[in-house]
């Protein structure tokens, strides 16, 4: 891990480039960064995908999350947006998780498989 005063110095803006990114210091066109924490996040997946229903945080409302979905995140929303689709309900994708809201982890896993995913129920 770099000083706070490396991680200071560092230049972002140039008149040539415009913005560039702290981390690889490319401007931000050219940063490869993000699509590298997603070639990471792909790779540390075991090709299972957990459904779980989820309530703490959420005031006792609940949401079904799935982790483990091997998919960039272009194609994750677009898979998020089918579920919700099927589901009648809304969600979201955050650090490549897809939540919807309510307990459809039923409908999701049967959806899920006949798509070729792996799917196993996870928690209570």
């Amino acid at each position: 891990m770099a000083s706070l005063q490396d991680q200071l110095r560092g230049l972002v803006y140039s008149t040539e480039h415009g913005d560039t990114c702290p981390a690889c210091r490319q401007p931000l066109a050219d940063c490869q960064c993000a699509d590298q924490a997603e070639a990471e996040r792909i790779a540390a997946l075991d090709g299972v995908v957990r459904i779980r229903r989820e309530t703490s945080g959420r005031k006792g409302k609940g949401v079904t999350t799935l982790h483990g979905v091997p998919l960039v995140h272009a194609e994750l929303k677009t898979l998020a947006k089918a579920l919700k689709k099927r589901c009648g309900t809304g969600g979201a994708i955050k650090d490549g998780v897809i939540e919807i809201q309510g307990d459809h982890r039923q409908v999701l896993k049967a959806e899920l498989e006949s798509r070729g995913y792996t799917v196993k129920l996870a928690g209570g």
